[in-house]
């Protein structure tokens, strides 16, 4: 079977399956594991990611007023792949393409060879793990995407029992943007729950939302995430610190006890797909260090950067 892939979740989801000989097309976001980024690239964003936050909101405003997509996809490329399955997503046309950014490119195929597609979906953790043995059934994986989804619940059920017993449950933010400030949403307070804390701002399964720093600031957090949407650590310290706060951010709880963590939410918190187990794993290690296994040292400053009074 020849599979295109138009998530990076579900690219991860691919191989981790054994199916990524099968790939045969991906975007340009699919950079994990290190050898799908060889593959052929039939995405590429009409934004520019490299700018500042407030910029790269601007823009994706500007083509969504105009109803416009911020993705182009090569069909000429995609005739040429001519794969029998597509995955896509249909989940936030902002973090990758839809199928309505499909549907022209399909469109210029004949009838016979126009493939399957389905979309991947999930608001949760039990939609991600049903999400992977789904697609283990498309890709003609059926026993490895149930045994994958299966190994993934274990996991984090697993974190969640180690913590169950933890009187304290620090109140967690977690920033998925800075310029303007969003709460994560979706699968990531659940991932605060089963961690041992919670989320003052996001509900689960609801996507991401503006706030205001009034909003975060109100609710007092024990601990701060930085997890903007697609980046890793570096890129989270680096757009952190030329974030413009008011004084009243230092008083908080969190920046006090030196509680603000950037963490990688590109691979653990962005991507629903199998490293989310180790990003409840990651989070247990930083509410309840002495009650769970994975510790954070300095080490695993890859997943991970403890700030302190980080904003100006």
């Amino acid at each position: 079977m020849r599979i295109v892939s138009l998530l990076p979740a579900v690219t991860e989801i691919l191989y981790a399956i054994g199916a990524g000989d099968s790939v045969v097309g991906i975007t340009h976001e699919c950079d994990y594991p290190p050898e799908a980024a060889s593959k052929p690239r039939l995405i590429r964003p009409r934004v520019d990611p490299s700018a500042p936050p407030a910029e790269v909101d601007r823009q994706v405003r500007d083509f969504v007023s105009r109803g416009e997509s911020i993705y182009a996809i090569d069909a000429e490329l995609l005739g040429e792949l001519a794969p029998g399955l597509i995955v896509t997503q249909d989940l936030c046309h902002v973090c990758a393409a839809s199928p309505e950014d499909l549907a022209s490119a399909l469109a210029r195929l004949p009838a016979e060879r126009r493939p399957r597609v389905i979309t991947y979906t999930p608001r949760n953790l039990r939609d991600v793990w049903k999400g992977i043995a789904d697609i283990g059934e498309a890709a003609e994986r059926p026993a490895e995407g149930r045994a994958l989804a299966e190994s993934l619940s274990r996991k984090v059920a697993g974190i969640e029992q180690a913590v169950a017993e933890t009187r304290e449950r620090p109140r967690v933010l977690c920033l998925e943007w800075f310029d303007p400030p969003y709460n994560a949403g979706h699968w990531v307070p659940e991932m605060v729950r089963l961690a041992g804390g919670t989320d003052v701002l996001g509900r689960e399964g609801e996507p991401s939302v503006p706030i205001e720093w009034q909003d975060a600031m109100a609710a007092r957090p024990d601990i701060v995430l930085l997890m903007s949407c697609g980046y890793g650590v570096a890129r989270n310290v680096e757009l952190w610190r030329s974030t413009k706060l008011s004084s009243g951010w230092n008083e908080l709880p969190a920046v006090k006890r030196g509680q603000v963590y950037a963490v990688d939410a590109n691979a653990y918190f962005s991507r629903s797909g199998p490293r989310l187990a180790e990003g409840v794993a990651l989070l247990a290690s930083l509410f309840h260090p002495s009650q769970t296994d994975v510790e954070f040292a300095p080490e695993r400053g890859n997943l991970a950067q403890r700030l302190g009074i980080a904003a100006s």
